[in-house]
């Protein structure tokens, strides 16, 4: 095995190197040193967090992806090139970084991979249907098929801002995009609907970090980089994740009928509507927010998060990684 010492190539007996801690020698400060270490254990946990979804990264994904390290794509590629880390902690497959003893899910990703690519013509067609409906300020695709990793069974999530004191007229418009979706046999999910006024997030926890930088916006990329703009705490989760992780085609917005129906529904009758669907939708969910504590509805959000994901994720991470913290 080869390692760069002080800018110098050495040989080694894979045999004699240590499993832990793993560090990368590049200097001889201490300082160097302990930063090197620092970045193997980012690039650990990042792996780690990724293989709760059974889905290993690449090169390119670890470092957007990576967790509360900033450095350059680079350097990432250095610490998995140099490291000392594989096979001993991280297994290569082609491009695709796993856990030990993890390598199945490689073919996991691509199977989904492929699948995915069957799920977004779909996901296109009913996110220009909800582009299109009154008081839309943005869509964007999120969940399992944001990062191409969908199942058979899988939603279509949506995370949606609308204007302002028009939320709940605007959630009702988008329930007949997904009863339609219904009669062609696919399951959209508009779990998350946001007013434009209150842009920035109460969660701050890297799930909902992750959440923020994997969605795929697909109308709306005025309001969505304002979003992004309001969101910075993000960074302190995933400091490398800037902007969005691919920019798909966007969707049109404004047609003569929605601007026709905006009209109408700006008046006194649209406000009557709207408290009397707020009212009526947030007291039939208030026994589902003691249920689930994820879930969450007032006149300005939407948030039907009724599986409590982010609880579950994140204890699964701390879990594992403690394992990491053990090993290191």
């Amino acid at each position: 095995m080869f390692f760069r010492v002080n800018g110098q190539v050495m040989s080694v007996n894979a045999k004699t190197l240590p499993a832990a801690p793993i560090s990368i020698q590049r200097g001889s400060s201490a300082k160097q040193a302990a930063a090197d270490h620092a970045l193997i254990n980012a690039i650990l946990e990042t792996v780690t967090y990724a293989d709760i979804f059974d889905y290993p990264l690449t090169a390119a994904e670890i470092h957007r992806y990576l967790i509360g390290r900033r450095c350059s794509r680079e350097a990432v590629q250095a610490a998995l090139d140099d490291a000392a880390i594989i096979p001993e902690r991280l297994s290569r497959t082609d491009d695709l970084y796993a856990l030990a003893d993890r390598e199945a899910i490689v073919t996991t990703r691509r199977q989904r991979q492929r699948l995915s690519g069957r799920f977004w013509p779909r996901a296109r067609r009913y996110g220009r249907m909800i582009a299109s409906l009154p008081f839309v300020k943005m869509v964007a695709v999120t969940g399992e098929l944001a990062m191409d990793n969908v199942r058979e069974s899988s939603d279509i999530d949506y995370f949606i801002v609308t204007e302002h004191r028009r939320l709940w007229l605007c959630r009702l418009f988008v329930l007949g995009v997904v009863h339609l979706a219904a009669r062609f046999g696919d399951t959209v999910c508009p779990n998350y609907l946001l007013s434009e006024r209150t842009l920035t997030l109460s969660e701050r926890d890297l799930y909902s970090a992750h959440e923020v930088v994997q969605m795929i916006p697909l109308s709306g990329l005025d309001t969505y980089a304002r979003f992004r703009q309001l969101n910075q705490w993000v960074y302190d989760f995933l400091p490398n994740a800037v902007g969005a992780p691919r920019q798909l085609r966007t969707l049109p917005q404004a047609r003569p009928a929605r601007a026709l129906a905006e009209r109408a529904l700006r008046t006194r009758v649209g406000s009557l509507l709207e408290g009397w669907e707020s009212g009526r939708k947030m007291r039939k969910f208030a026994a589902m927010t003691f249920q689930h504590r994820e879930a969450s509805f007032s006149p300005d959000w939407c948030k039907g998060h009724v599986h409590d994901h982010s609880r579950l994720i994140l204890a699964a991470f701390e879990e594992h990684r403690a394992g990491i913290e053990g090993k290191t």
